[in-house]
């Protein structure tokens, strides 16, 4: 009887090179067994079709080849760019993230571990290589549909994606721009002289950002990146005006949600900018996402705005950077006018996109440590009048490494200082300091963290919370924005036409800014969609809402895709509410209220019918609640460690809180766990 892939991998697993593992070249038997891992979900029905393509476009490749694209299209599922033959050879489960935990279903199988365990990486590159499904980095063809790079692997879409990047990134950096003769004039109008107290990084960013075509700012919540750009805005566009030719400067952000909060503070910040009312007026306040900067065209992965047709612009400022994807980033830049400067703002700490590639973090690598070459730090030291001799950063060489040259890190945050539990919690779990973060929770020290243990799902503690908060006076539940709704709401005959109905559904939408439930996960009771049936249930028992309806007043829902026809985008959040329905008082019509994203603090009511990628709020994953803020969060983890509950998650999570935080936790250990795994999301951007 002869014997398959799968029979005979148990033997040779003893094998210590590929030459050893030559009897298992039956392709059917590797298409086999990854149809097993499909079905328990370790790989994807794409990742398994994407390998039944390049087998039958290529009869008698090497089974090795087709795993290594398997494994390469389920890294792109994860996030990763590429998939790093060594590094998963090292650590076959962390890499891959497999096999999941609890798995249920019955019957042995080969585990990919297993599969992966006496590989090795050298022969399994000189097989890639020699494979016709596989071009070589340094002499790519462009047709072939995968891609080696050293021990790195790329899918051809995403290996050119990175490549645009880096060109794009190394061409801006080796060219630069002229900076005003009386800089350090202007620099000290903008933020005052040196104090020689603590080292101005604002200023420093501000600094930088005038000698080159490309700059990072990054920092965390409170540490000033929006102050720093209106500052840099109006670094730029005052020596121009003064010429006569004021810049076109344009602002965006990834979602709706980000654009409207930097619209808000960016706005907020003109005002008070005290430069010339000419330089001002030319301090746009509008920020936009970068699909409709872009120009999307529905139903493609193409954009109005490219190389051909360049943005017409001469600054962009893109804030809320780490949720850009490896994709949306080769297009931005692709579409940016080679004389005009791109800045980027963001956290480097927090959560990459949920689309592949981790673009900010890695091109952030060196901003803690400085890495700025000896003649960089002079540079700053004479325009800023900082003194860096103590500022404890490493030097660097300017040609190693030309990125760090242009990225500042804000270090100074005035949100969350000494005596900020928050803050404090934030650092900690930053630092992967699981055990400290631990004692800081159990400590009761800090006005501004709570800690809640959720044992099993019938406990009522969460119920209590997700109600009432942790009391009247402290941090809310979801009780307050409806007491808002129903007490504020306009007089019974108050007109139709009456700006009283905006203002009440603004004071409203508010209102729900003061409590936000997170999740680490979608699915399961500890998801967004057991606990936001929970929540429902909770509100409705305490008949504060009618939620045995599908729509009904007071129902939080979140936008889930763009709808540039209603000028909603994914991440917004509106509130349902009951308004008369033309002239008759007795006669009223449920609309959703959405913030106009204007940073004029207006209200558009839309139709609930018109909205067709909605979905309850009460609960949100912590990645869709970046670009967002709220005075009181709550974070809960579910109670089995799981692939995404990383430190970056909590971190994130963490850190949407701008007045108090509550941990729940369903079971201790978790916490620790999570703050002990970072994200490493694999690429080669700027590496080489």
């Amino acid at each position: 009887m002869s014997r398959t892939f799968a029979d005979l991998l148990p033997t040779a697993l003893e094998a210590r090179t590929l030459t050893d593992l030559a009897p298992l070249q039956r392709v059917d038997d590797l298409l086999a067994l990854l149809d097993r891992w499909a079905e328990r979900g370790w790989l994807r029905s794409l990742d398994k079709a994407f390998v039944a393509f390049l087998a039958e476009r290529e009869p008698g490749t090497d089974p090795l080849v087709l795993l290594a694209a398997a494994l390469t299209s389920h890294q792109l599922g994860h996030g990763h760019v590429c998939l790093d033959l060594g590094r998963t050879l090292q650590e076959p489960d962390f890499a891959l993230s497999l096999p999941p935990e609890g798995d249920a279903l019955a019957g042995p199988v080969l585990l990919p571990s297993q599969l992966l365990k006496d590989l090795h990486a050298e022969a399994w590159q000189a097989t890639l290589a020699a494979s016709s499904l596989v071009a070589l980095a340094a002499d790519d063809s462009g047709e072939r549909p995968l891609v080696l790079a050293g021990e790195r692997l790329y899918l051809r879409r995403y290996w050119a994606y990175e490549r645009r990047i880096d060109i794009a990134l190394r061409k801006r950096l080796a060219e630069q721009e002229v900076t005003p003769p009386d800089l350090r004039e202007r620099l000290e109008q903008l933020f005052g002289a040196p104090s020689g107290a603590r080292i101005d990084w604002q200023k420093l960013a501000c600094a930088l950002a005038t000698r080159s075509a490309f700059s990072i700012v990054t920092g965390g919540p409170g540490t000033g990146k929006t102050t720093t750009v209106v500052r840099l805005l109006a670094l730029l566009q005052a020596p121009a005006v003064e010429a006569g030719a004021p810049l076109r400067i344009r602002l965006a952000a990834p979602t709706g949600k980000a654009a409207a909060r930097l619209t808000e503070s960016i706005s907020a910040q003109v005002k008070q900018l005290e430069v010339e009312a000419g330089v001002r007026d030319k301090i746009p306040t509008e920020v936009t996402t970068v699909h409709r900067l872009l120009g999307s065209r529905p139903g493609t992965r193409h954009f109005r705005h490219n190389a051909a047709n360049p943005l017409p612009l001469d600054v962009l400022v893109v804030d809320e950077a780490s949720m850009i994807d490896l994709e949306m980033m080769a297009n931005l830049l692709g579409a940016m006018p080679a004389h005009a400067r791109l800045v980027l703002l963001g956290d480097k700490d927090q959560l990459a996109s949920v689309e592949a590639g981790a673009v900010l973090g890695d091109l952030c690598r060196d901003a803690e440590l400085g890495c700025y070459s000896p003649q960089t730090l002079a540079w700053l030291e004479q325009v800023s009048g900082e003194p860096l001799s103590e500022s404890g950063l490493q030097v660097g060489s300017a040609e190693a490494n030309p990125l760090a040259q242009q990225v500042v890190m804000l270090r100074h945050s005035r949100r969350f200082g000494e005596g900020s539990g928050i803050g404090q919690l934030a650092l900690r779990v930053n630092r992967q300091d699981a055990e400290q973060a631990r004692e800081l929770l159990d400590s009761g020290q800090y006005q501004d963290i709570f800690h809640l243990l959720q044992q099993g799902e019938k406990n009522t503690r969460l119920d209590r919370l997700l109600l009432n908060g942790h009391g009247n006076d402290g941090p809310r539940g979801y009780r307050h924005y409806l007491g808002v709704l129903q007490s504020r709401r306009p007089a019974p005959r108050t007109a139709l036409d009456s700006p009283e109905w905006a203002r009440w559904a603004n004071e409203v939408l508010q209102a729900f800014e003061s409590f936000q439930l997170l999740c680490a996960v979608r699915k399961g009771p500890w998801g967004v969609e057991g606990l936001n049936q929970r929540a429902t249930q909770a509100l409705t028992s305490a008949r504060l809402i009618e939620g045995d309806q599908p729509w009904y007043e007071g129902r939080p829902v979140l936008m889930t895709r763009n709808d540039y026809g209603l000028g909603l985008m994914n991440g917004d959040i509106g509130i349902a509410l009951r308004l008369p329905e033309g002239g008759a008082w007795d006669r009223q019509v449920l609309r959703v209220a959405f913030p106009r994203n204007d940073g004029q603090g207006g209200v558009r009511f839309v139709l609930p019918s018109r909205l067709n990628d909605v979905e309850t709020v009460f609960a949100m994953t912590v990645h869709k609640s970046q670009g967002s803020e709220f005075a009181h969060t709550a974070l809960i983890l579910p109670d089995a460690l799981n692939p995404v509950l990383t430190k970056e998650l909590i971190y994130t999570g963490i850190t949407r809180a701008k007045q108090w935080f509550t941990l729940i936790e369903t079971r201790k250990g978790v916490f620790e766990e999570a703050v002990q795994r970072k994200v490493k999301r694999l690429s080669g951007l700027m590496l080489e």
